[in-house]
């Protein structure tokens, strides 16, 4: 992975890409993240690493104008998971949680033409993230319903398509159940 882009927030509060040498707002930050890049943030005088709370509040942008992709459950649990024990093992489940739907999502759609196998990898995670739930904070009952069932891999493209479109609502709710 190539190493993050340097911004520089300066005392004007405003942002620097040092790989472009030019000032870049919140909503360009957003953008190169999304086309791939790292980003780092850091106060120019001091040199505090910045970047959670620039990310955060590109975060909290990004729902507050309606593309809401943290659901009040999740974000209500984080809130309590601040004032108990889970605080100190969440932090690392939500990054292998984020990490194993990641590597499965680009698996999923390399396999989207001839998309067969799809429920394997939706039981993996689920499996994972239950048992990973019941070790970490016990007293959270079934937090990952069973996965969806296969798609018989003879089904037309038009029916496979719809079924991952299904599959991957499924996956929602389950991540908003948690």
């Amino acid at each position: 992975m190539a190493d993050p882009i340097l911004i520089n927030r300066y005392a004007s509060r405003r942002l620097y890409n040092t790989q472009t040498s030019e000032y870049v707002t919140l909503d360009e930050i957003s953008e190169l993240i999304k086309k791939g890049n790292d980003v780092e943030i850091r106060d120019r005088k001091s040199g505090e690493d910045l970047t959670r709370q620039f990310l955060l509040q590109i975060i909290t942008e990004q729902e507050s104008k309606g593309e809401n992709v943290l659901p009040v459950n999740v974000l209500t649990g984080l809130v309590r998971s601040y004032s108990t024990a889970a605080q100190g093992v969440l932090p690392d489940f939500l990054s292998k949680s984020y990490e194993m739907f990641s590597q499965q999502q680009s698996t999923m759609m390399e396999k989207i033409p001839g998309m067969g196998a799809t429920g394997n990898w939706q039981k993996q995670q689920a499996d994972m993230m239950k048992s990973m739930m019941a070790a970490w904070m016990p007293q959270v009952q079934n937090p990952v319903a069973a996965a969806p069932k296969e798609e018989p891999e003879s089904a037309p493209e038009t029916e496979e398509l719809s079924a991952v479109k299904q599959q991957l609502a499924e996956l929602m709710k389950k991540v908003d159940g948690l």
